[in-house]
């Protein structure tokens, strides 16, 4: 592997690649740093400590909400926008045509996420902020006369700072190396890692390393499911034109053990933890029943008991199957394969392949999905042996953090193979 990095850093292209990525998320790391006025660091941080859901999102901006910078929301609201455009598609025909439609359709779709990513980028800041407010960590924000001024500007910065996060990872995306969106996630959740680890040293040296030997038995877990496949055997029919004749050879589909990604963690945190927020503006109620109602569901929804971590497990699993039904619905692979003349051996084309391929993969599928289900779950597994769910990097970082090094690397050995030299893959 250090041979191949020595290979890629010698060619004049590819080492400006890696720099010129290098300076972006430099760059993304220092306005994460740039602090949005009137924020109180110490009830921030205390802020943080106990919500779950704030940690998912600092994730998303690459550590910089808890510090509520001028980026704190970094690309969520981008990444929101494509999965609603990608759920709305099998329910509006005109955005499923412009799926099918190349290139054109492609930079017409992404058009259309960037409108959506506005609005969404403001009604994200709004709730952030209020939150925020609430909690004592931001001064100066709400809808009275007094403070509108104030936080119209406060959410006019965070959404201009999401869209300067986007632009920072559409120019790696065009002139550097890896997904840009993925690095810029990536970055936030490395950066933190140091941090972590000399506490660790200095408060619980044994807990250290227990948690350096779970990180590497899940991240070697996360790339075995990540990298697995089925493969299904597909045979294209000869076709004979003129003096020519065409196809007949044979490929395969890969069908992804785990085609969901870390969808489906994000669904799950979101839809559970919006019961405890709205209880909590309940317990206080003057009707009994209500207030005694919002308790239970507090109780319930409590990120530190048992219950929530049962229905987190169940709610993984069933997203997992649900998002990659609509995914691989979308494709309609089965039909696909009927119009260019390819056909799985054994099997007539059309309605027959079709079944198949869904039987094969929702069969794969609980893999995948049993293993996203663990991996939401791991700090509380882990919390009896290390004493704490706290862990070096999250589980659903660990998903972002091994995927994204995994795409990097894949794209940087495509580019050393077509210069002739070895990638970072021994064959």
């Amino acid at each position: 592997m250090l041979q191949a990095v020595s290979n890629a850093l010698k060619l004049p292209d590819l080492r400006r690649k890696l720099i010129f990525t290098l300076a972006i998320l430099v760059i993304v790391r220092l306005a994460a740093h740039v602090p949005v006025p009137g924020i109180d660091s110490e009830a921030l941080r205390r802020m943080f400590e106990a919500n779950q859901l704030l940690g998912l999102l600092d994730m998303f901006s690459g550590g910089a909400m808890s510090n509520f910078s001028v980026m704190a929301m970094g690309v969520y609201p981008y990444i929101t926008a494509q999965i609603i455009l990608q759920l709305l598609q099998p329910l509006i025909p005109a955005l499923e045509e412009l799926s099918h439609e190349g290139e054109a359709g492609r930079n017409k779709l992404n058009q259309y996420m960037l409108w959506i990513t506005i609005p969404l980028a403001f009604l994200h800041g709004f709730g952030q902020a209020t939150i925020l407010q609430r909690g004592g960590a931001l001064a100066n924000f709400g809808l009275s006369r007094a403070t509108l001024m104030p936080s119209l500007a406060t959410l006019a910065t965070l959404s201009a700072g999401t869209m300067f996060a986007i632009w920072l990872g559409e120019l790696i995306d065009e002139q550097g190396i890896g997904n840009g969106m993925s690095l810029i996630i990536f970055s936030g959740i490395v950066a933190d890692v140091p941090g972590r680890v000399g506490a660790l040293l200095v408060g619980n040296p044994m807990g250290l390393v227990v948690f350096l030997a779970i990180t590497a038995v899940t991240v070697v877990a996360i790339i075995f499911i990540q990298e697995g496949q089925r493969r299904i055997p597909v045979q294209y029919a000869k076709r004979v034109r003129g003096t020519k004749i065409y196809g007949g050879q044979s490929t395969h589909i890969p069908l992804q053990v785990n085609s969901a990604g870390m969808i489906p963690l994000i669904f799950a945190v979101s839809i559970l933890l919006l019961p405890g927020v709205v209880a909590s503006y309940l317990v206080d109620s003057e009707i009994a029943w209500v207030a005694s109602v919002a308790r239970t569901t507090s109780t319930v929804f409590n990120s530190e008991g048992t219950v929530y971590w049962v229905l987190y497990f169940v709610f993984v699993v069933g997203l997992t199957y649900f998002y990659t039904d609509v995914v691989f619905q979308q494709q309609n692979l089965a039909e696909m394969l009927r119009k260019q003349g390819g056909f799985v051996p054994g099997l007539r084309p059309g309605r027959r392949t079709a079944e198949y391929l869904n039987g094969v993969l929702r069969r794969i599928t609980l893999v995948g999905a049993v293993f996203l289900g663990v991996i939401a779950i791991l700090p509380f597994l882990i919390r009896g042996i290390a004493g704490t769910g706290q862990m070096l990097v999250t589980s659903t970082g660990l998903l972002i953090v091994v995927g994204t090094v995994l795409d990097t690397m894949k794209q940087l050995e495509a580019q050393l193979l077509m210069r002739h030299y070895e990638g970072f893959i021994k064959r």
